[in-house]
């Protein structure tokens, strides 16, 4: 692509870079070839650099959807450029367009937890982020219900002294306040910010405070609905578990019932004659023949004692009939 040719003016560096820090406009090309003002190079040569890698991560995002190779693209050119803001707008304008681009593949790459630490790497510091980016990742946490991550950022943020001094302070503030703040229930903090900030006038601080106001009404309506609803979820719970304690209550009263009678008939058992019936089947089918005659007294007394043990056994009501 042919480099960019501005138009002569009565200052060095006084060029326009279209689409830098915009996030969705074309990013240079290259730098201008041309020298302004007696020969003097408009861009210096780590913005040259830069911007070529930021033409090339643009093209790998939304040409070739390569979001791997558009993200490194990023990395090396904002590392091109240094950790801390420069003097050179050029080199800021550069620099928060690449950030812009590397949250985009970082996106698209399902990666978003990781964008603020990506982006912090390369300012350090949270009230050096540009305020372009700031909004770029309150919205994206914000869009991912995480809003919480950026409580701490966006408070260093905006009580930067020189942040105060930009014209996006405004717009940040009253972002801050309804996607971060509001959303967390932070209403005493909302409009403590809003009171000690000497940016706002009167009547902006009013229509904060109402809006405030407003989305606390609204909190308030939705907790006393979710306490209602569990509630109702407790009620419904203690009886399901009512039903079941009292059914289990019923078991555990026929299960000993059945165990106090077996424990009953068990007691009744005469071990002394059980024992004796024992030794004479003994004598009966090992020592004696059962065919003879002298073994039928003892075959005589072993039926008699089997009976008496199975009457002290069952009960007379659910004893069965015994036949000779």
């Amino acid at each position: 692509m042919a480099a960019l040719e501005p138009e002569p003016e009565p200052e060095p560096g006084g060029q326009q870079e279209a689409g830098l820090g915009q996030g969705g406009g074309s990013p240079p090309a290259s730098p201008p070839a041309a020298a302004v003002g007696g020969g003097t190079p408009a861009w210096s040569p780590a913005s040259a650099q830069a911007a070529s890698l930021l033409e090339e991560a643009a093209e790998l995002l939304v040409l070739q959807r390569d979001f791997a190779a558009a993200l490194e693209r990023c990395e090396a050119g904002c590392s091109s450029l240094g950790p801390a803001p420069g003097a050179d707008s050029s080199c800021a304008e550069v620099k928060c367009s690449l950030c812009v681009v590397g949250i985009q593949a970082l996106a698209e790459m399902n990666r978003w937890r990781e964008v603020l630490s990506w982006v912090l790497q390369y300012y350090h510091r949270p009230e050096h982020l540009p305020p372009k980016l700031l909004e770029l990742c309150i919205l994206l946490y914000s869009k991912v219900r995480e809003p919480q991550v950026m409580l701490e950022v966006g408070s260093s943020w905006l009580r930067d002294q020189t942040n105060k001094s930009l014209p996006e302070y405004g717009s940040l503030l009253e972002l801050y306040l309804l996607h971060v703040l509001l959303p967390l229930g932070r209403f005493e903090g909302a409009e403590e910010l809003v009171y000690s900030c000497d940016v706002l006038d009167s009547e902006q601080k009013l229509a904060f405070v109402e809006t405030i106001c407003e989305k606390r009404c609204q909190w308030t309506q939705q907790e006393e609905m979710h306490s209602a609803h569990d509630e109702q979820e407790d009620k419904a719970t203690e009886t399901v578990l009512g039903a079941l304690s009292q059914k289990l209550l019923t078991m555990l009263t026929l299960l000993r019932r059945t165990l106090r009678s077996m424990s009953s008939h068990f007691y009744l058992l005469p071990y002394k004659k059980m024992l004796l019936a024992t030794f004479l089947l003994y004598l009966v089918v090992v020592r004696l023949d059962p065919a003879s005659p002298t073994s039928l007294p003892f075959i005589c007394k072993l039926v008699q004692l089997f009976r008496q043990a199975w009457a002290a056994v069952l009960s007379p009501i659910h004893r069965p009939p015994i036949q000779d």
